[in-house]
């Protein structure tokens, strides 16, 4: 018996160079980038946005 017409379904093969990033240095990045959000937010204020009305 042939197996011309038979598909086979093979798992596919783990990429090879995929970094995953730790938990603790998400938490680090996430950490960062909130302050440095926060950091923008004070400098648009302190010196770019119009002063309020008194």
């Amino acid at each position: 018996m042939s197996d011309d017409n038979i598909i086979k379904f093979e798992r596919r093969k783990p990429k090879q160079g995929l970094m995953t990033v730790s938990p603790m240095r998400r938490k680090a990045l996430t950490w960062v980038a909130v302050i440095a959000g926060l950091v923008l937010v004070w400098a648009y204020y302190q010196f770019i946005a119009p002063p309020s009305l008194p």
